[in-house]
């Protein structure tokens, strides 16, 4: 048998269902296109051409939020102080912390805009007699990335809780992910909610987390009802983008016979 590997990475193209401000706009370039760069730039008349090519193909990204993607959130994301220090940008994180154990925790039973809670990740495991180790990474199995390339994608969904993601680092989780748009309950549902409750800690509660306990987390998998529940290898590396409040990364699980 061999070594399978699964893709939990979401294409990164131009999808009709993001928000305007993150729409990603990608121009390729035709081989042809290349012929003035190296004709003129690199002063190589045409007739030194190697035979039977038509130039080197490019592209270019005129707009990608890092954000946009499959995508890793720095602690920077959070806020500018984590755990009392100055936050990790997404380059200062420490590539250890990003292969690892995986572990899926199914949520799919979870209602759009209903949190998952401690009892809902516990339940999980207890059914498939996992127990998280540090260090594991831990994806959050929701289902939602079937609305990829919808506006349902962004507009609903369940979450994680504050309670959820506290519990989660408190088993030496410092990587974590999920297969929608968010961490959190949608972020339209989450404003409505707020001013509903007149509750100043209730907006963007399970990213804020963040703030006093240090962690990454997933967003935007794919996939992950390919996997099972554990006894599998997750890289997720993202990729060196210094300062930066995220990036995309090309998250894979590795399953050995």
């Amino acid at each position: 048998m061999k070594t399978t590997i699964i893709d939990l990475s979401k294409p990164i193209q131009y999808n009709a269902g993001d928000p305007w401000f993150m729409r990603v706009k990608i121009k390729h370039k035709a081989h042809q296109k290349s012929h003035w760069l190296i004709r003129l730039a690199l002063n190589l008349p045409f007739r030194l051409f190697p035979k039977n090519w038509t130039g080197w193909a490019d592209d270019s990204i005129k707009n990608m939020g890092l954000h946009a993607t499959t995508h890793i959130d720095a602690p920077w994301h959070y806020g500018p102080v984590v755990e009392g220090k100055p936050a990790k940008t997404i380059d200062q994180i420490p590539l250890e912390w990003c292969y690892g154990d995986g572990i899926v925790i199914d949520c799919t039973h979870k209602e759009d805009f209903v949190a998952i809670t401690i009892d809902d990740l516990k339940k999980d495991l207890n059914k498939n007699g996992i127990t998280i180790q540090e260090g594991n990474i831990v994806l959050i199995r929701t289902d939602r990335d079937k609305m990829m390339g919808t506006s349902d994608f962004v507009e609903k969904g369940t979450g994680m809780s504050k309670e959820a993601t506290e519990w989660l680092i408190d088993q030496g989780v410092k990587v974590m992910g999920i297969d929608q748009w968010g961490w959190d309950l949608p972020l339209k549902f989450m404003a409505k909610k707020a001013k509903e409750l007149n509750d100043p800690e209730y907006f963007w509660e399970g990213h804020r987390v963040g703030i006093e306990k240090e962690y990454l987390h997933i967003e935007q998998l794919t996939n992950l009802a390919a996997l099972p529940p554990s006894g599998f290898k997750i890289s997720v590396f993202p990729l060196k983008i210094v300062g930066g409040s995220a990036a995309p990364a090309r998250v894979v699980a590795i399953i050995n016979p």
